[in-house]
């Protein structure tokens, strides 16, 4: 069981018009940071926001009459599972998805809004799995695996297709990995089209799992990650076997790393990547020595993020930039002392938008007090100013950088 250039071919040609030809664009700022031709292939404009559907159409028009009418199961968190609702739909084809029972409601809802049974049971998505299996067996349906399928393989290494008929004169591709299949079948469409041409895969380093089965070790991962649609303990057998033959290298990148690229999408390109779409480009950043000079195209896989992760990514980036600061600043207990704090930050140019008056709760003289307060600025230089205008002014201040201890 394998996968060739003329399966993906054929899969390019059986979900044309049903799946977007998305765009590849090029990155002239982060090109600039990196020393790197940077182009960017936005996965994340698909339909359900991700690359998935690709390769969930290819498997679904291969069954037959009564395999679709019986329909079909999978097993999902995610992006997998709005792929095969999305075209099982539009075919007419019954859709089941098992999900893990913590799976976010949001997510259960945008599945089923796409006519799909949801089932939870299990309590991760290897435990779905066996349910999704129990499933097809007991009711007769196609089970659709998300990534061990040559047919998924072959629609997800479409997007090789596409990304060297845009900019034929790439040199790197870096791809996440999770399952596999997204880089497997991108490995084989590219280095059949062009040998020279270097395929890195990406893991967050919270789940290293193809790295480890490839160097012969039993998969270990575990923990929370930003990228959890890669975060995927047990990977494909046929895809580790296509990555070990196709694949250059794998590069691994930190939680911090992949926090920060999704912010530097959003701020220098204004797009919406998931962590799993933001890997690319942390590896990029890690490895910038790797790829200066080159013309690199970088794979944003997906654009699904929660609304609240995404909240906390851009303060925490505000945070860290020193565009919001939260300053504490001592004063006597008198009256028009906190106006007089006010009047120096505002002459300053600051922004406060929260303040905290504190009497009674910080280890201070009884006729003293501190406040906190949350200042919008234009960057660290900004702050530092302030916080100098109000010694000044008679007002001892320092940033907090640890909301636990109040340490500056």
């Amino acid at each position: 069981m394998t996968v060739t250039l003329a399966d993906i071919q054929a899969a390019a040609e059986l979900i044309k018009g049903a799946v977007l030809h998305t765009p590849i664009i090029p990155a002239p700022r982060l090109s600039q940071a990196f020393g790197a031709d940077v182009y960017l292939k936005l996965e994340n404009l698909q339909v359900t926001g991700s690359f998935k559907p690709r390769g969930a159409l290819n498997r679904l028009q291969a069954l037959d009459q009564a395999a679709g009418r019986r329909g079909v199961v999978a097993m999902s968190a995610g992006n997998h599972a709005q792929g095969v609702a999305y075209h099982a739909q539009r075919l007419g084809i019954p859709a089941t998805i098992v999900m893990p029972r913590g799976t976010p409601f949001s997510k259960i809802e945008r599945t089923e809004a796409l006519g799909a049974r949801i089932v939870l049971e299990g309590e991760s998505l290897s435990e779905a799995g066996v349910a999704a299996r129990r499933l097809a067996e007991a009711e007769g349906l196609t089970f659709v695996h998300p990534y061990d399928d040559p047919l998924v393989v072959a629609g997800q290494g479409t997007v090789a297709l596409e990304m060297l008929a845009d900019i034929p004169d790439l040199d790197d591709l870096l791809v996440p990995i999770g399952g596999g299949g997204l880089i497997a079948g991108i490995a084989v469409a590219a280095k059949a089209l062009k040998p020279g041409i270097r395929v890195f895969g990406v893991q967050a380093e919270l789940y290293p799992s193809m790295v480890q089965v490839l160097a012969g070790d039993p998969p270990r991962a575990s923990g929370p990650t930003l990228a959890e649609g890669i975060a995927v303990k047990s990977p494909g057998t046929l895809t580790r076997a296509l990555i070990a033959e196709w694949v250059d290298d794998i590069l691994l990148v930190d939680e911090a790393a992949i926090e920060e690229s999704v912010l530097t999408l959003i701020e220098d390109c204004r797009l919406v990547a998931e962590g799993a779409g933001a890997v690319t480009l942390a590896a990029l950043a890690r490895h910038r020595a790797r790829f200066e000079g080159r013309k690199v195209g970088l794979v944003v896989s997906g654009g699904n993020i929660d609304c609240r992760v995404l909240a906390s990514i851009l303060l925490r980036g505000l945070t860290r930039g020193g565009r919001l600061a939260r300053l504490r600043v001592e004063i006597t207990d008198l009256p028009g002392a906190l106006a007089k704090v006010s009047q120096v930050i505002a002459e300053c140019g600051g922004n406060i938008i929260e303040i905290y008056h504190q009497r009674l709760f910080h280890d201070v003289p009884v006729k003293l007090a501190e406040i906190d307060a949350m200042v919008e600025t234009t960057g660290a230089r900004h702050v530092h100013l302030i916080v100098e205008r109000l010694h000044a002014a008679g007002f001892p201040a320092r940033v907090l950088t640890n909301t636990s201890d109040g340490e500056g």
